[in-house]
């Protein structure tokens, strides 16, 4: 939603559900510079194809200088077993002000960057959804066919249980303004996120 004042016609937030459908697909959606950049030199040594999603606002530098990156391996940001946080791209980082938020409350909140959509990390969100209170997923996509229902799926199937939140852009026309107005307007802010966390754990 990078070109957001320029309204729904220029967002592009159906393309996971679209590709995630096609077969032999490496999907990643970089959080930072740091991902962009792996993403990148993985996507050139690959011999299949890649899809890697950019947007055009400036990012943040999220990982520790000795971070390994792997496609289909999210890295863990935070640690915490009260609210696991999985996010993909420029949502990340809202996760991350939202877990800080939180732990100012007595808080530890796990943050995953799930870079790669596509093949899932499906053993990190297996461990978030059996070590953790709740899980909230992030995405700056609609919430149908995206990151958020690929984790619950996976969690279904696996027969874990636990309370669970897609935050991204429901089924509608989006409304118009700044990436981060809309961002806040969907939830997708520090403190929507935050908010969202609060519920699922019964603590509003």
């Amino acid at each position: 939603m990078s070109y957001g004042a320029l309204g729904s016609t220029h967002h592009s937030l159906h393309d996971l559900a679209a590709l995630r459908a096609i077969h032999n697909l490496t999907i990643i959606v970089p959080a930072d510079n740091f991902e962009t950049r792996e993403a990148i030199r993985t996507a050139a040594k690959a011999d299949s194809p890649f899809f890697i999603r950019f947007g055009k606002a400036a990012m943040y530098g999220l990982h520790k200088p000795d971070t390994k990156f792997e496609a289909g391996k999210a890295i863990t940001l935070r640690e915490g077993k009260d609210v696991a946080f999985i996010a993909t791209g420029e949502t990340v980082v809202h996760c991350l002000l939202a877990a800080a938020h939180l732990a100012e409350r007595g808080l530890n909140c796990r943050v995953l960057s799930m870079h790669t959509v596509k093949p899932l990390d499906t053993e990190a969100v297996l461990e978030a959804g059996r070590e953790c209170r709740a899980v909230i997923t992030a995405e700056e996509h609609m919430v149908n066919g995206g990151l958020g229902e690929a984790c619950a799926a996976l969690l279904m199937q696996a027969g874990v249980s636990v309370p669970f939140h897609i935050t991204g852009i429901p089924d509608e026309d989006t409304v118009t303004g700044a990436q981060a107005d809309i961002f806040r307007h969907y939830g997708l802010s520090m403190e929507g996120l935050a908010e969202k966390a609060l519920v699922l754990l019964k603590q509003t």
